[in-house]
C-alpha cells in the first residue's frame, strides 16, 4: 500500500512536471506564431506579396540559411528597440486575451503601429481620437514644439505623428523621434486605446 502510495505521488508530481512543460510550450508557440505573423505584415508592408515571400523561402534550402533566418527571427522578437541604431524591432500588441490587437514595427528612425487588419478599427470609434491623439500624440508634439519655439529642440528632432487611414478605417500610426521613455508609454497607451476600441466593436 505504501508503494503504491509513493507510486501515485511520484506520478502526480510528474503530471504536473508535463502540465507546466506543456504549458511553457503552448506559450513559446504562440510567441512565435505572432512574431512571424509581425514579419509577415513587416514584408507586405514593404512591397512584398505573398507569392514573391514564398520564393524566398523555397530559396533558403540549406541549413545554415534556415538557422540563420530563425536565429534572426528571435533577434527581432527578443532585442529591445535602440533608437539611433540600425536595429529594428517588432513588438506584438495583444488583449489580456491574448488576441492580435496591432504589431508595432521600429526601425532606425520611425515607429509605424499596424493594426491587425481582421479587426477593422475606424478611427471614429472611441477613445481613438479623445484619448490617444489629443491627449497622448497631440500633448507630445505641442511639448516638442515648446521646446523648438525656446530653442532647446531642432525641428528636425521634434516628435511627429501621422494617422494612415484609408476611409474610416485605420491602417496605420507612424511616429518619428520617439525617445525611448516615449516609447514606452506609447505602447502602453496603444494598446490600451485598441483593446477598449476593440471591446467597444464587439458589444
Amino acid at each position: 500500500m505504501s508503494q503504491d502510495s509513493d507510486r501515485i505521488k511520484a506520478l502526480v508530481t510528474f503530471k504536473k512536471k508535463l502540465e507546466k512543460r506543456i504549458e511553457k510550450l503552448d506559450s513559446e508557440v504562440k510567441e512565435l506564431e505572432a512574431t512571424l505573423e509581425a514579419v509577415n505584415a513587416i514584408l507586405l508592408e514593404k512591397g512584398f506579396k505573398r507569392g514573391d515571400i514564398k520564393e524566398v523561402e523555397a530559396a533558403a534550402t540549406t541549413q545554415e540559411e534556415v538557422a540563420s533566418l530563425a536565429q534572426a527571427t528571435v533577434a527581432v522578437e527578443e532585442k529591445p528597440p535602440q533608437r539611433g541604431t540600425e536595429t529594428e524591432s517588432v513588438i506584438p500588441l495583444k488583449t489580456m486575451n491574448d488576441e492580435a490587437l496591432a504589431i508595432v514595427y521600429i526601425d532606425r528612425d520611425s515607429v509605424h503601429v499596424l493594426p491587425d487588419e481582421s479587426k477593422s478599427f475606424s478611427v471614429s470609434t472611441p477613445p481613438f481620437i479623445q484619448f490617444l491623439v489629443e491627449r497622448v500624440l497631440a500633448k507630445m508634439q505641442e511639448k516638442d514644439n515648446e521646446l523648438v519655439r525656446l530653442g532647446h529642440l531642432t525641428p528636425d528632432k521634434m516628435f511627429a505623428y501621422k494617422i494612415i487611414q484609408e476611409g474610416d478605417l485605420l491602417r496605420e500610426i507612424v511616429i518619428k523621434n520617439a525617445d525611448e521613455e516615449r516609447l514606452r508609454e506609447l505602447r502602453t497607451s496603444i494598446r490600451w486605446t485598441l483593446e477598449k476600441m476593440y471591446e467597444k466593436m464587439k458589444s
